[in-house]
């Protein structure tokens, strides 16, 4: 152990005056400090771990055979993983089924049942509308990717009526919101929207775009807007998201859009909206014809 040096740091602090010289020379000494300091430093837990050596004897356990064991090809050289011996490996013999689609969504799934048990434990409030930001900050839900959707397991547990916003939901979960008084919207999201919405930057709101092009805002009048949000949500653009959102049976935020007895396609016209042609008469285009001068 280092000696320490108590009579010299007494002396050196009854004399408060020295000279420059003399006291950067003394400066390490007014130090009270024990140098068995030293003795104690050491890595932090798991910053270094130690190499395993192979092949240094039969005490550190990885001797000799420098743990591949007797003989053959996996102490020679290495086998590749899916290697079988020789024969014809079983992915080529029966094949690969199957694929992987795209263009799915992974919807996150949310019950009544759970709901109404963060109700209860006063984590969210019936007297709002509940969106997916309320139900992600509330830990409802977590890692929210293409969107949610609403069913309908522990329905029976349901007592409170609600007002709830999502992506899609059940016929069963709308019937037994509706029936206790509440309100389902479903409404169209995206990854980036989810993204924006959770961090505050968009307002979920049932309201779609502006239809006509021009009542459209230029960016310095959105600019200028009192509203604290940066981006607006966006609606769906693709024919399968439109015909979805324009379905009042799922209760989509643009089923009004749609007119009295119109149904929520676009490719399949409603019976009695088509216009009839006028038939033609027979011989009238070559009468038309012979009256022609030149």
């Amino acid at each position: 152990m280092p000696p320490r040096l108590p009579a010299l740091t007494a002396y050196c602090r009854a004399a408060p005056s020295y000279s420059a010289p003399l006291k950067a020379l003394l400066t390490p000494f007014l130090q009270a400090r024990n140098a068995s300091i030293l003795a104690t430093l050491s890595d932090t837990p798991g910053a270094y771990n130690k190499r395993i050596r192979r092949g240094r004897g039969p005490s550190s356990g990885k001797g000799k055979t420098s743990g591949r064991g007797h003989k053959g090809q996996k102490q020679h050289g290495s086998v590749p993983a899916r290697f079988q011996g020789g024969q014809t490996p079983q992915d080529i013999v029966h094949g690969k089924r199957g694929f992987e689609n795209l263009f799915s969504l992974e919807m996150s799934p949310i019950n009544l049942n759970k709901i109404q048990d963060w109700i209860d434990q006063g984590r969210l409030d019936p007297r709002k509308t509940i969106t997916v930001k309320e139900l992600v900050e509330s830990r409802c839900l977590h890692g929210v990717k293409d969107g949610v959707k609403l069913l309908a397991r522990g329905k029976e547990d349901l007592k409170t009526p609600i007002n709830i916003m999502v992506s899609r939901a059940s016929a069963e979960a709308i019937k037994t919101i509706e029936d206790l008084g509440g309100k389902v919207v479903t409404r169209y999201y995206t990854k980036t929207s989810i993204k924006r919405l959770l961090k505050g930057e968009s307002e979920s709101t049932e309201l779609p775009l502006v239809s006509n092009p021009g009542a459209m805002l230029s960016a310095a009048e959105a600019a200028s807007t009192s509203s604290p949000f940066m981006y607006r949500l966006p609606d769906p653009t693709a024919r399968k998201d439109l015909e979805y959102y324009r379905d009042p049976a799922h209760r989509g935020y643009l089923s009004h859009l749609l007119a009295e007895g119109q149904g929520p396609s676009l490719f399949f016209r409603t019976p009695g909206t088509t216009r009839r042609k006028k038939a033609k008469i027979p011989g009238a285009a070559q009468a038309q014809k012979d009256n022609r001068l030149w």
